[in-house]
């Protein structure tokens, strides 16, 4: 419940961030530069007097937007490919698990990297690839339920009473996986958060001056040395409590469906 309730805040958080910000997030005010905490600006301001309250709520819709897709399109993809899998099973099993297998072995930030070095940085070229290589993660853990749902009564009862391969994957596979595609999805928001904010850390992702958790922590590292840590603090504690309750709340999501199995 706990996990549920400050994950509805996080999401809540995101669309109405921009809204609520004190200030507006790409304001500069260099005779503010450098402040720390204050009644004025709560968290301080950056080494361009922006206030970094402002800019990690406005930050906070475009972060999790970019996790929100990158997960969205690795379940589509995994489910499928999960899901066609199993229906199949022999040699069309095999052939995709050894596909997987050498998706696996790719790290998720090299393959960010060479995205946004050949497409460009930006938000798209990241989301994209790393929508890809989650995609075998959710394929692996779905295909082992898809496997189960093929061999129950009903699959057979709705071959011999002549529906189509195509209708019984979309229209009854596919619900029933459903619980469990949600759980690693939830599982894998926080992960996909913290991949693409380092993209952003890299230079790689979104570029400054747009406010995202991961551009802000690097912008933060400079004025460490100055001994102005409110950035970069604010910033990774955003992305660290984010990642925790989604981490959470996807296996506690992920025990429940695998109870009621």
């Amino acid at each position: 419940m706990v996990s549920s309730v400050l994950a509805g805040l996080i999401a809540l958080l995101a669309v109405i961030g921009p809204w609520i910000a004190p200030y507006d997030a790409d304001a500069t005010d260099v005779l503010a530069a450098s402040q720390g905490p204050s009644s004025a600006h709560w968290f301080g301001t950056d080494s361009l007097g922006r206030d970094i309250l402002s800019r990690a709520l406005t930050g906070a819709r475009m972060s999790l937007t970019a996790a929100a897709l990158i997960v969205l399109l690795s379940a589509l993809l995994g489910t499928a490919l999960a899901i066609f899998s199993a229906w199949h099973d022999g040699w069309v099993d095999r052939m995709v698990n050894r596909v997987l297998n050498v998706m696996f072995s790719v790290p998720g930030i090299l393959v960010a990297v060479l995205a946004a070095a050949v497409f460009g940085a930006g938000f798209w070229a990241p989301v994209l690839a790393l929508g890809i290589v989650y995609t075998p993660y959710m394929a692996r853990v779905v295909r082992s339920v898809a496997v189960q749902e093929r061999q129950r009564a009903y699959v057979e009862s709705l071959q011999l009473a002549g529906m189509s391969s195509w209708r019984i994957c979309t229209r009854h596979l596919a619900v029933n996986v459903r619980p469990i595609v949600v759980a690693q999805a939830t599982y894998g928001l926080g992960a996909a958060l913290a991949d693409f904010a380092a993209v952003s850390f890299l230079g790689l992702g979104i570029q400054p001056p747009t406010s995202e958790w991961g551009v802000m922590v690097s912008d933060g590292r400079s004025e460490l040395l100055n001994g102005q840590f409110q950035q970069t603090l604010v910033a990774g504690t955003f992305i660290v409590v984010t990642v925790i309750v989604f981490n959470v709340l996807g296996a506690q999501l992920s025990n429940r469906s695998g109870g009621r199995r």
